[in-house]
C-alpha cells in the first residue's frame, strides 16, 4: 500500500459538521473524506494476499475521558476478531468498555473514562426495530446520529458508566431490548421505511416502559430522564426518498462509483451513473477494508439494469 490514492478504512463517523470517511494512510497518517451531499465516492476495494478483504484496525489506548490514542497494527494482519488480528485485541484498552461493570477490569485510563456521567437511551430504525444502549455526556447526540436512528429518547442520566451499563442490561432483561442492531439490517430497512410519526410512536413506547422500569429497580447513581433526541435534517431525505432501493451491489467489494445525496448514520443514499433509481447503500461495509481510490464507476448487474 504504498501508491497514492490507497488507503484502510476505519469506518463511517460523524463529527458538528457532518458525515465523513475516516481513512489511514499506508504512512499512518489519518484523513477525513467528507460525505456531503453531491460527494463523489469513487474506488476499489483492495484484496490482500490469500484474498483477505478485511484487515486489523489496530488497538485503542485511552487515557482519560476527551482522549484515546489509535495505534496502527504492526504487523498489517488480516482481521480475525471482528476488526482486529489477535495480538491488537488483546492489547486493546476500548474492547474492556462494555463489560467492565461486571468484570470490574479497566485500564487507568478507562477508570478515568468510565467515571464520567452516561446517558441511557432507546432508540428506533426505519423498520421499527428498537434498542437500548449508552452514550458518554460529551458523545450524547453524536452517538445516536453515528447509530443511524430514526427516533431516540434518553430514559436515564448515570453517575458513571459502571451504572449505566448496568441499567442497559436491566432494560434488555426485563424490556426485551437488545443492545445491537446489525449496520446491514438498518440499512435494508430504509430502502421501506415506516412512516416517521408510527416510528416516534413506536420508541415513546419503549422509552415509557423502560423509564417505568427504571424508577422500581432500586438501583442508585441514576436519574430517570425524559428527553427527544433530534435527528439531522438529512436524514429525512433518506427517509423520504420516493422510490429508493437496496444498493444492488456489496460496497465492500469490487469497483464502485457513488454520488452521496445523503447520509443516515452509515447508511447512504446515492444515485450510480446509468440508473434514475436511488440506491441506499450500507458504508459500514468498507469498515476495516483497503481501498484505491480513482476513477472508478458502479456496474450493475444485467437484471438490475433491465427494470429500469
Amino acid at each position: 500500500m504504498t501508491a497514492a490514492g490507497r488507503y484502510l478504512c476505519t469506518g463511517v463517523s460523524w463529527d458538528d459538521d457532518g458525515p465523513y470517511l475516516a481513512l489511514s494512510t499506508p504512512e499512518g497518517a489519518r484523513e477525513r473524506r467528507r460525505l456531503d451531499a453531491g460527494t463523489a465516492l469513487a474506488y476499489r476495494v483492495l484484496p490482500g494476499d490469500g484474498g483477505a478483504l478485511k484487515y486489523c484496525l489496530g488497538s485503542v489506548k485511552v487515557q482519560d475521558r476527551h482522549t484515546r490514542l489509535h495505534e496502527p497494527c504492526p504487523g498489517h494482519a488480516p482481521a480475525d476478531r471482528g476488526y482486529q488480528c489477535g495480538p491488537c485485541f488483546a492489547r486493546d484498552d476500548w474492547r474492556l468498555v462494555h463489560n467492565s461493570h461486571r468484570s470490574g477490569i479497566a485500564s487507568p485510563g478507562l477508570k478515568l473514562y468510565l467515571a464520567q456521567p452516561h446517558w441511557l437511551y432507546v432508540a428506533t430504525f426505519a423498520d421499527g426495530t428498537t434498542k437500548v444502549g449508552t452514550a458518554a455526556d460529551g458523545h450524547k447526540r453524536l452517538r445516536l446520529t453515528e447509530q443511524g436512528a430514526v427516533a431516540a429518547r434518553y430514559v436515564a442520566r448515570a453517575g458513571d458508566g459502571r451504572v449505566v451499563r448496568i441499567l442497559e442490561d436491566l432494560v434488555t432483561a426485563e424490556a426485551g431490548l437488545v443492545q445491537a442492531v446489525r449496520a446491514g439490517a438498518k440499512t435494508a430497512a430504509l430502502a421501506r421505511p415506516l412512516a416517521p410519526d408510527l416510528l416516534d410512536g413506536i420508541n415513546s413506547r419503549h422509552a415509557a416502559s423502560a423509564r417505568h422500569l427504571l424508577r422500581g429497580s432500586g438501583i442508585e447513581g441514576f436519574a430517570v430522564a425524559d428527553e427527544t433526541w433530534q435527528r439531522p435534517e438529512q436524514a429525512q431525505t433518506v427517509l423520504g426518498a420516493a422510490g429508493a432501493a437496496p444498493y444492488p451491489l456489496d460496497p465492500g467489494s469490487g469497483e464502485h462509483g457513488l454520488s452521496i445525496e445523503a447520509m443516515l448514520g452509515a447508511a447512504a443514499l446515492v444515485r450510480v451513473e446509468g440508473s434514475d433509481t436511488p440506491f441506499v447503500a450500507n458504508l459500514a461495509r468498507l469498515k476495516g477494508r483497503r481501498l484505491q481510490t480513482g476513477p472508478y464507476r458502479t456496474l450493475l448487474p444485467a437484471l438490475q439494469t433491465a427494470l429500469f
